[in-house]
């Protein structure tokens, strides 16, 4: 097995994401790694940038699409932190770890307490079942990391 690189790190609202990597067999004696997740200011510049590519493509019905979102986490009825909690239960269930990173950071940007993300991952664990475990250890990782 080849020795991985150090994690990547970066401090980004003094935050920090860990890189992390998934190794493939593919063949014998041969491995491929490549990188599952990259530093929060890494993460963010691909999502940013390639939000604004996307957009920049013109379609009317991902623009409406990209609208609605944007629309949707805003203050409302409810609030903005309780809506971004909701993202994070969506996310761990749907088994998106970009989403999950994106909700658990907004989340704490909202103020959050750790109690409450644990009691937020409790729900969609109990929703989603087991196989929600791994995204929710990858999700515990980037918590210690933003708590450091």
């Amino acid at each position: 097995m080849p020795t991985l690189p150090e994690p990547l790190r970066a401090d980004a609202l003094g935050t920090k994401l860990q890189a992390t990597f998934r190794l493939t067999r593919t063949g014998p004696g041969r491995v491929q790694g490549i990188v599952v997740s990259k530093t929060l200011e890494e993460f963010r510049e691909f999502r940013e940038r390639m939000n604004q590519r996307i957009l920049d493509e013109e379609n009317l019905e991902i623009r409406r699409f990209f609208a609605l979102d944007d629309r949707t986490y805003r203050e409302g009825a409810l609030p903005t932190r309780t809506k971004e909690l909701l993202g994070l239960v969506a996310s761990l269930v749907l088994r998106c770890d970009d989403c999950v990173s994106y909700h658990l950071v907004r989340c704490r940007e909202e103020g959050v307490s750790r109690d409450e993300l644990f009691e937020t991952f409790s729900v969609g664990l109990v929703v989603g079942g087991s196989i929600v475990i791994p995204h929710l250890r990858r999700a515990v990782e980037l918590l210690d990391e933003l708590d450091d």
